[in-house]
């Protein structure tokens, strides 16, 4: 049983990651891809970890940093890249 919630949990991780490459080919604007594409891999990178965490349950110090780790840097950067690229920064100076 923890083995079919394992494999589940780890097939939809990596369906969420190509679900978030989608949008990448459509006519939206860049920030609009940038948060749906970090939205489905950080989702899918957690589904896979914590997948992993019931397969392996001895490495749960290592697999909970990181999915600690994916929720912050990935919504950090995601901040970062998206101010980085926004025109109220450059009218702003």
């Amino acid at each position: 049983m923890i083995n079919l919630l394992s494999y589940s949990l780890i097939l939809i991780g990596i369906i969420f990651w190509f679900w978030g490459t989608l949008p990448l080919i459509g006519n939206r604007s860049v920030l609009f891809k940038l948060h749906s594409l970090s939205v489905a891999d950080t989702l899918g990178s957690m589904s896979i970890v914590i997948g992993l965490l019931l397969k392996i349950p001895e490495e749960w110090p290592l697999l909970l940093l990181a999915i600690i780790s994916l929720a912050i840097w990935n919504t950090v950067l995601g901040y970062v890249i998206a101010y980085c690229s926004s025109d109220e920064r450059h009218e702003n100076g």
